[in-house]
């Protein structure tokens, strides 16, 4: 046999055995090793895919949550100012109420106060006459129950009467 490069044919048949078992090998570390490391990569890859993937959607999550808490927001405000302006308006018709109740008040009281001098003076009017009645018989009674007898002293005090008048007692 001739040689090949200078190497002998048992070399070549080793080398070429060698070749084939590091070959079979290969392939059968490739099903037991490289297999599972592979399954462990695309596992790993699936995950960190997938984690993207739910990052992405929670920042989108997020942006729409942050873009309703924003809207939420300026209706806040909004109805923040309509509560006040619903206050203001209630607390102006409150107020109105009240004076307008304290004014009906105030008036009866100056109604009530009114009547109660316009009883008082007339009153007083009534006890003017009276005093003036009961001071005009004891002068008359005096003077004429020297010289007069009953009937005439009955018509004297009718003619005092008369002359004093209502313009007397109103003045």
């Amino acid at each position: 046999m001739e040689r090949l490069f200078n190497l002998d044919p048992q070399l070549l048949h080793d080398a070429v055995l060698l070749a084939i078992s590091v070959f079979v090998m290969f392939l059968f570390l490739s099903y037991l090793l490289f297999n599972p490391a592979r399954e462990f990569l695309k596992k790993r890859e699936d995950r960190i895919k997938g984690n993207i993937d739910s990052a992405e959607k929670a920042k989108e999550d997020a942006d729409r949550l942050r873009a309703e808490y924003e809207e939420k927001l300026r209706n806040i405000h909004r109805e923040e100012d309509e509560i006040l302006s619903a206050a203001r308006k209630k607390a102006l018709d409150t107020e109105a109420k009240i004076i307008e109740n304290a004014k009906a008040e105030a008036a009866g009281i100056i109604e009530r106060a009114n009547k109660q001098t316009e009883l008082a003076v007339k009153k007083a009017e009534d006890n003017i006459k009276k005093e003036i009645i009961t001071v005009a018989s004891m002068i008359a009674g005096k003077v004429v129950s020297e010289n007069i007898d009953l009937t005439i002293q009955d018509s004297l005090i009718d003619d005092t009467l008369k002359e004093i008048g209502e313009k007397t007692w109103q003045s």
